[in-house]
């Protein structure tokens, strides 16, 4: 079959199927974001024309938007599709380098179609070219390297023959997920070859589930059965594996209080009785005292980042640490008991070799009393109070009129933390998407619009600070302009008010954070009209001027995202200084002038990083 290389890539992408989590089949890659310029216009530009009824094709208005909505359709669809974005090269791809870095942070597939410079090197420099004086392979698109798990150049359209095979490997892979990368330059894009027609009979990629090897799983289950405390902790894997139902099973079985980490968050209801809140940082302090006094920690699917340990802090020194994950990397760590197989299989045959084994029942019992008294605390800052919105208040009302099938996503400042450690799950779907892998400020909106259009039912609401707003607001329009409709709840506290107080926290003056400390020209300075930007870019827009108004206004927000397929605005004015508090230590540089470096220093010296070496 003779095509161009575009023509090529383009018939294989739509080759690909993959099986949903709930058995039904559907397009790996169900469309593609394209921002077309010189550098691939004509070449993967043409070839995506010519398949417009079958391969949808959105328009974004900045290459970092349309990657970090790309990147939240992996989230969404819990790594089964993946999302496609081409670039032209130069500032283009540039502008998407940031996406996939919250992609490879956060373990998600995402696929990136830069265009590239000429082989034939004859327009040299071509215009967007970074020329390397050392080094003329180098290109603008060597900067994905770093924050990519799979990097090819086709510079002959023979190549894909051999790359496209280890680019859906690399793309569905769950022990090696990630954003992958193929430069195209514009020569190579439209050259011509007969391409065997194999290569375009439709595929079905089925998850991989890796059983865990025995050897590993009787150690497990050794230090396991030793222990009368134990906290089981679910991450992300967990979510993508679908095994939510079994590791709950197995907590019920064997009496396991039941954490979440930030990815794994919302997969237990809230009020299961076994559920002891959210872990870490931005977790609960119910969670948290759990882990301080739990003698095994039974990890799932989780890499254990320093938000969910509290910078390694959480766990007694004593404690055995069994890390159950599908990448050995990751299970490796911190010198656990390692178990590398899928969350789902390793469950299922860890449950089998801890037969008759059960936690202490006044340990058992006791993550409902924490649950319960951390529950009395979120009810207590959700309650209407004087003066500004709280985040806690306005969390507290999208949660309470959310319905099934709703999803909620955030990703960086203080909302992570009021979302993570006071959401209140119902079970069963995943509620919640909350990017704190790489606390990308700008994915809310992108996100959002990722969301909507991967989730088929249920309304996506994004929460987010003015900060995150102005970051990256366009995308409010690329949704608008597409017909995705979600719910923007804009939160204006006045700049960037979670660095603001980790400043003020550990003693230091505030500066160049809330507008109020940054430097002005003017005795009275301008300020955003959020609600009046987002109508401009095409939002129904729904003022809250305070907390009474804020419910109605989020109603009327959710039907008009729904009927009027386009992105609604909920915008409110917040207290920059009110904060749900974990009891958690976070490890941040903290100068001895400051009054905080005490608490550093205490910090530090708690701090247990090899939980089994200290246990051997």
């Amino acid at each position: 079959m003779r095509l161009t290389t575009a023509q090529a890539l383009v018939r294989w992408l739509l080759a690909q199927r993959t099986e949903l989590l709930d058995g039904t089949g559907a397009p790996l890659f169900p469309g593609v974001f394209a921002i077309l310029g010189h550098g691939n216009a004509l070449g993967l530009g043409t070839a995506l024309e010519e398949v417009r009824d079958r391969l949808p094709v959105w328009r974004g208005h900045t290459e970092q938007g349309m990657a970090l909505a790309a990147t939240a359709i992996a989230r969404a669809t819990h790594r089964r599709q993946v999302g496609v974005v081409t670039t032209s090269l130069g500032p283009g791809a540039l502008n998407a380098v940031t996406a996939a870095g919250v992609a490879h942070a956060n373990r998600l597939p995402l696929l990136l179609l830069p265009g590239d410079t000429f082989t034939g090197r004859a327009p040299d420099p071509v215009l967007q070219q970074v020329e390397h004086f050392h080094d003329p392979t180098t290109t603008a698109n060597d900067a994905f390297r770093p924050v990519a798990r799979y990097f090819d150049r086709i510079t002959r359209p023979e190549q894909l023959i051999a790359t496209l095979p280890q680019l859906a490997r690399a793309l569905t892979d769950p022990a090696d997920c990630g954003p992958a990368v193929l430069a195209l330059p514009q020569d190579a894009q439209v050259e011509e070859h007969d391409f065997p027609d194999p290569l375009f009979e439709p595929v079905l990629h089925r998850p991989l589930r890796p059983r865990p090897d025995r050897a590993e799983l009787a150690s497990a289950a050794e230090a396991l059965s030793r222990s009368t405390r134990p906290l089981l902790v679910l991450g992300g894997g967990v979510r993508y594996s679908g095994a939510a139902a079994e590791a709950l099973a197995l907590a019920e079985r064997h009496g396991v209080p039941v954490t979440e980490t930030t990815a794994g968050r919302t997969l237990v209801p809230h009020d299961h009785p076994l559920h002891a809140g959210p872990l870490g940082i931005t977790g609960s302090a119910s969670a948290n005292r759990l882990a301080a006094d739990a003698d095994a920690v039974l990890a799932v699917g989780t890499r254990l980042q320093d938000f969910t340990t509290a910078s390694w802090t959480a766990f007694a020194p004593a404690a055995a640490l069994v890390n159950v994950n599908t990448a050995r990397f990751d299970a490796v760590k911190h010198g656990a008991t390692a178990v590398t197989g899928d969350a789902l299989e390793a469950l299922r045959e860890l449950g089998g070799a801890l037969a008759g084994w059960r936690a202490d029942p006044a340990w058992t019992t006791r993550a409902r009393a924490e649950r319960e008294v951390w529950d009395a605390r979120v009810t207590a800052l959700r309650a209407p109070s004087p003066g500004l919105p709280t985040y806690a208040q306005v969390v507290g009302v999208v949660n309470d009129l959310s319905e099934d099938g709703d999803y909620a996503l955030t990703a960086s400042g203080g909302l992570p933390g009021e979302l993570v450690g006071g959401w209140r799950a119902r079970g069963g779907e995943p509620e919640l998407d909350v990017e704190y892998g790489f606390s990308c400020m700008g994915y809310e909106l992108a996100g959002a619009w990722g969301a909507a259009i991967a989730r088929e039912r249920g309304v996506v609401t994004a929460l987010l600070g003015d900060g995150s707003y102005l970051m990256l607001n366009s995308d409010l329009f690329s949704a608008a302009f597409a017909g995705h409709g979600f719910v923007a709840v804009v939160c204006d506290n006045g700049g960037y008010a979670v660095i603001d107080r980790l400043q003020r926290d550990q003693g230091a003056r505030p500066f160049h954070n809330l507008y109020a400390d940054v430097r002005t020209g003017h005795a009275d300075p301008p300020s955003v009209d959020f609600a009046a930007h987002a109508a401009a870019l095409g939002c129904s827009v729904h003022p809250a001027p305070d907390l009474a108004a804020l419910p109605n206004a989020y109603r009327e927000a959710r039907r008009a995202a729904v009927s009027g397929k386009r992105p609604a605005a909920v915008v409110i004015r917040t207290d920059p200084s009110s904060w749900t508090q974990s009891d958690a230590w976070w490890e941040v540089g903290v100068p001895r002038s400051l009054a905080g470096h005490r608490d550093h220093a205490e910090g530090k010296r708690r701090q247990v990083r090899h939980l089994g070496r200290r246990r051997r």
